[in-house]
């Protein structure tokens, strides 16, 4: 069974399926190590990360 760079990042919560195609077709790409490390960097990321990294408001 060949590797899925998609699936492999879906599975580790990255939302890949609100890219473009083109940005899709890239990461499509990757190789099982390079999907790794974006993993692994997702993974310390969200460790540091706090309850609310960020909110966005609009007034009208």
């Amino acid at each position: 069974m060949s590797f899925d760079a998609l699936e492999a990042l879906r599975e580790a919560g990255h939302p890949v399926d609100l890219l473009a195609v083109g940005q899709r077709s890239v990461l499509s790409e990757l190789s099982e190590a390079e999907v790794g490390v974006l993993n692994r960097l997702k993974g310390r990321l969200e460790a540091v990360a706090g309850d609310v990294e960020g909110q966005e408001l609009k007034l009208l």
